[in-house]
């Protein structure tokens, strides 16, 4: 694992690369609404759900190719569900990365287009690939779509803003995180195992890994936006308890959330212990999402 911020740097740089090449170009009419398009995707952001893609398909000896489009499939799905957050309409946030959030760089209809037209672009580099059969792609595509619908992070959303400036309780709040953050890093990982072959027991310890890391996920950035600043974040800091919204920290106080992402972190190395050698980039990926500082 001595490699792996080497590992990281490489799939981050050939993320980007594939998600340039999947966007449509800016020079291509409407002109706005693509460059719209590339502002909120590009040069910028963790990777954390191509990351996951990319070394998920590792495990299943997929290849780079196939998990190039799952990878960009996944980010254009994350990217526009953040430009649709950032609305007014619904968490009304002037910062993204530490630039102005799109419907602040350009106007609040191009945004609510921006996201939209990411969502389906998302699903035509899914069922055009030429680097997965087809049968592969239509599974991936259903992956996706269950993953960001109504019962995924569409879902979450929707349970999130009822309840502002209202109670929640701790069982109630790992419902809503599991689809509204959770569901969209679980689609991350099966995707990647499906683009190559695997079989049901692993694909069972993968759900299980990527069940602890969406939840633990969630439980830090609860931890970072009452620990961390705006500079660092590059997101308004403070602004859960701002909105009154409820938060494992909030419910749980800080110290306790910190355990619980220490647990949950543990539970995800523990699901990757019958992969040896090759779970080792999703193990350094856990670490990844529990230590992190922004």
């Amino acid at each position: 694992m001595n490699d792996f911020p080497q590992w990281m740097q490489a799939l981050g740089a050939r993320a980007e690369q594939a998600l340039e090449a999947a966007l449509p170009a800016a020079d291509t009419i409407p002109h706005t609404l693509h460059e719209a398009m590339r502002y909120a995707v590009l040069g910028g952001g963790k990777r954390v759900r191509p990351l996951l893609v990319h070394a998920a398909g590792e495990v299943s000896g997929a290849s780079p190719e196939a998990c190039d489009a799952a990878a960009c499939a996944v980010e254009m799905i994350h990217a526009y569900s953040l430009v649709h957050d950032d609305m007014p309409c619904m968490d009304d946030d002037d910062l993204r990365r530490g630039r102005p959030t799109v419907h602040k760089a350009y106007d609040e209809a191009t945004a609510l287009l921006v996201g939209d037209a990411l969502q389906t672009q998302a699903f035509v580099v899914l069922a055009g690939t030429p680097a997965l059969e087809p049968a592969a792609r239509l599974r991936l595509v259903g992956e996706l779509a269950h993953a960001s619908g109504s019962v995924g992070m569409c879902g979450g959303q929707a349970i999130d803003l009822q309840h502002v400036g209202r109670g929640m309780t701790l069982p109630e709040l790992e419902g809503m995180h599991r689809m509204k953050t959770g569901a969209l890093l679980r689609a991350s990982v099966r995707m990647g195992a499906l683009c190559g072959r695997i079989d049901a027991a692993g694909l069972e310890a993968l759900d299980r890994y990527a069940a602890a890391i969406g939840l633990a996920f969630q439980v830090v950035d609860d931890i970072l936006d009452v620990t961390a600043d705006t500079a660092t974040l590059g997101k308004t800091a403070g602004k859960d308890a701002a909105n009154d919204k409820p938060t494992y920290v909030s419910l749980m106080g800080l110290e306790p959330a910190r355990e619980l992402a220490g647990k949950l972190r543990d539970s995800a190395h523990e699901a990757l212990s019958g992969f040896g050698a090759q779970g080792a980039r999703l193990a350094g990926l856990a670490d990844l999402i529990v230590l992190r500082t922004h």
